[in-house]
């Protein structure tokens, strides 16, 4: 799964001013001290998964149990999960963990982001 990490990585590193660090115990995406992306290797059912932010409605729309899944903990705030261990069209993700941005970033840098 390095090379999963490394996508979700490039994914979020390539918004503007978001950081990476170690938040309980797994590598982590922030905006401006936010979490946006968290990911999730191993948590509960030996699964590779990130955990993401997401505009009202999503989780609902979404969630399949095959690629997406609602997260334990966070679930309940609408964040959705997203398993890495399945196929996956990155450009998809691409457009989940970018709606995870606009989702907890200050307006100003979601203006920096293109138009859909």
């Amino acid at each position: 799964m390095d090379d999963a990490l490394t996508k979700l990585r490039a994914l979020c590193l390539a918004l503007p001013e978001v950081t990476e660090k170690v938040s309980h115990g797994e590598p982590a995406w922030f905006v401006r001290k936010r979490l946006f992306v968290s990911f999730a290797d191993h948590h509960h059912d030996d699964r590779v998964a990130f955990w993401c932010a997401a505009p009202p409605g999503a989780q609902e729309a979404m969630v399949d149990d095959v690629r997406y899944f609602r997260p334990p903990y966070v679930g309940h705030r609408g964040w959705l999960g997203v398993y890495l261990d399945t196929a996956q069209d990155w450009d998809e993700l691409a457009e989940v963990v970018q709606d995870a941005f606009r989702t907890v970033a200050p307006q100003k840098l979601v203006a920096q982001l293109p138009q859909r």
